[in-house]
């Protein structure tokens, strides 16, 4: 039904296109005519009616040639033309007559030019000598000329049709594809995506149709897995607590309880990186903005480790200084973890970017892992006994690209892998 009436809309929408298109194109001829019956034709007929008028005085008699001369002449004229003529003298009085020619309305006397009858359009010529000539040739006339212009008009129509199907046609097809694009996307398609063509308002519609869905499809596969994967690792320290529990019936020692608080602190801390990379997925912005010391913040959490060092110097930034503790926090813990101390963090300015480079004396990440570690609950092969969830360095690269940066895995000097964030010195967060 949802399809029958997609089709319906895009054949509509395609037919208004095309006789949009038509119609324009017919009100343009419609109007230049009667532009053209109104200004220019009324300025162009009195010219060549003057000179008609001229021509006809030097080919009938003179005005004091007799009566019969000039009927004799009119009638020639009339049967030679096959129109009705009617000569009249300066009074008004007719002088001769062939045929039954319409008389212009009496308002109309003594003028040149094409006026309306009952009958049909007629032609008065006022001569120099003050006779005036009607000439009727209507005979038929009306129908003809409505035929003429019906026919002007559907051969227009036709041809202007002609020359628009194609383009419109393309439009509305290429607006159907999109349209079916949305489709898939609401029956749970993700990887639905429509082809862009040309440079118009239409394609720039389908970059920003593809660009919207792969955000959703990231966002929706970024939600899912890390559902899937907090619901497995939940269900250890939620284990190790009942079991707990289970001995603290009978075991009422001091480790017993320290233990127990270890789990509910990991757990806790577990839930907490959950929901921060849960709302940085939703909302890349940040929720505080101020200018940050980050050398003071790096001195800040390198006192929390042993065997932990620093360097360089770099302006401040504007950032969110919670967020900014908590990445540098996890960098180092991931160094500590998966690494052997010491760990150095050295600080640099590249252009308008703030380098925060993290070292440490382990074996390093293998090449092929280098992106993995930073999709949530990536363990490698080598660091499955290690203690930790794998949100650590995903919420580093969350909390980079909230502030307009990014992390990375680089090869150092000595050819050992360390991590790199890059952030502007001015945010560039949305």
């Amino acid at each position: 039904m949802r399809r029958l009436f997609t089709s319906i809309l895009m054949r509509r929408l395609y037919l208004q296109i095309y006789a949009t298109i038509v119609a324009s194109l017919v009100l343009v001829v419609i109007l230049s005519g009667i532009l053209w019956e109104v200004v220019g034709r009324d300025r162009h007929n009195r010219n060549i009616l003057d000179t008609v008028s001229r021509f006809v005085a030097l080919t009938l008699p003179a005005a004091n040639a007799s009566i019969a001369d000039q009927r004799r002449t009119i009638e020639g004229l009339g049967e030679e033309l096959d129109i009705a003529l009617s000569l009249f003298d300066k009074n008004g009085q007719l002088i001769a007559a062939f045929g039954e020619a319409d008389l212009p309305p009496e308002r109309h006397a003594g003028k040149t030019g094409w006026f309306r009858t009952r009958g049909g359009p007629v032609l008065s010529l006022m001569l120099p000598d003050g006779r005036q000539l009607i000439a009727d040739a209507h005979d038929g006339a009306p129908l003809g000329t409505l035929l003429n212009l019906l026919l002007t008009l559907v051969l227009v129509a036709v041809s202007v049709g002609i020359g628009v199907y194609p383009i419109s046609r393309r439009l509305a097809k290429r607006l159907e594809t999109l349209s079916r694009g949305v489709e898939r996307i609401g029956s749970g398609d993700l990887h639905a995506r429509v082809d862009v063509q040309g440079q118009d308002e239409v394609a720039q519609l389908a970059l920003k149709f593809n660009a919207a869905a792969d955000k959703i499809e990231k966002l929706v596969t970024a939600h899912r897995l890390l559902l899937a994967n907090a619901s497995h690792e939940l269900r250890t320290p939620l284990a190790r607590i009942k079991l707990g529990l289970e001995m603290e019936q009978t075991d009422q020692t001091a480790k017993r309880r320290s233990a127990l608080q270890r789990d509910i602190a990991e757990l806790d801390a577990l839930i907490d990186e959950i929901l921060v990379m849960s709302r940085l997925d939703g909302d890349t912005s940040m929720g505080q903005s101020e200018p940050v010391d980050l050398l003071a913040l790096i001195a800040e959490e390198c006192s929390r480790f042993d065997n932990c060092s620093y360097s360089g110097r770099a302006p401040e930034i504007v950032g969110d200084p919670r967020l900014l503790h908590r990445m540098l926090g996890n960098l180092l813990e991931n160094g500590f973890k998966h690494g052997e101390p010491p760990v150095t963090i050295s600080l640099s300015v590249a252009g308008n970017t703030v380098k925060i480079d993290v070292n440490d004396c382990g074996n390093g990440i293998a090449e092929q892992d280098r992106e993995n570690v930073f999709q949530p609950f990536f363990r490698a092969s080598d660091k499955q006994n290690v203690d930790g969830y794998g949100l650590g360095l995903p919420l580093v690269r969350k909390i980079a690209e909230a502030h307009g940066g990014t992390a990375f895995v680089v090869t150092g000097q000595e050819g050992a892998s360390m991590l790199r964030v890059s952030l502007p010195l001015v945010s560039g967060a949305n």
